[in-house]
Formats: structure tokens, sequence, C-alpha cells
């Protein structure tokens, strides 16, 4: 069942649950390497579009009060 459902976008882990620091190390372990894959970074934003962005972000600061 493992083989037949795990895909690189949703991997499966086996994880031994006889010693519960050594599960949790593992765990965490797996967490770290997925959080550190994803090649992230923002998006790219012409002058008009942050110039737009501005504008919001002041009428919304503005509402606020």
């Amino acid at each position: 069942m493992i083989q037949s459902t795990a895909t690189k976008h949703a991997p499966w882990f086996v994880v031994p649950a006889d010693n519960k620091w050594f599960t949790r190390l593992i765990v965490a372990s797996a967490i770290i390497q997925a959080l550190d894959e994803p090649n992230l970074s923002f998006p790219e934003v012409d002058k008009a579009k942050k110039k737009e962005l501005e504008a919001v972000r002041h009428s919304l600061l503005v509402q606020k009060d």
C-alpha cells in the first residue's frame, strides 16, 4: 500500500514507534527536511502594482483607526 500511494509530492514515512524519543527525533528530522526543500521566493512585482498595493495598504490602515 505504501509503495502504491507514496509520491514525490506526498511521501510516506515508516517510523518505528517502540521508542518515543527516537520516534520524535525521526519525525522532527522529516519535518525539517521537508521545510528545507522548497525554494520559496517573493514574486516579482512591477512599479504600478506596488503603487496599487501601497494604496490598498494605506486604505486598510486608515479603516483600522
